[in-house]
């Protein structure tokens, strides 16, 4: 059963394609069938640059725990790098 479940965001990144690094303006975040992984269902993040064209995209299809991993990781991250370093990237 699909839940439907999307969240779109939009972005301030870059994220390397077959072409090289380009920049990334939105993050789609679901839960659906996914196209690779193996699994019934999967966590998919799609990050793209709807001006650049169906090339300029980068997807992960992964496991619930795996996305949660991941989620906490850049959570732990980010909480441990100096706020004056965190004001630089935006």
């Amino acid at each position: 059963m699909c839940t439907y479940q999307t969240e779109t965001l939009d972005l301030r990144a870059s994220g390397k394609t077959p072409e090289g690094w380009t920049s990334m303006r939105t993050a789609t975040v679901y839960f659906d069938h996914p196209v690779h992984f193996a699994a019934g269902h999967a966590l998919m993040v799609d990050v793209r640059n709807p001006e650049a064209g169906a090339a300029a995209r980068v997807a992960l299809e992964m496991d619930a725990a795996s996305a949660r991993d991941l989620a906490q990781a850049i959570l732990r991250v980010l909480s441990q790098v100096p706020e004056d370093l965190l004001s630089e990237a935006s």
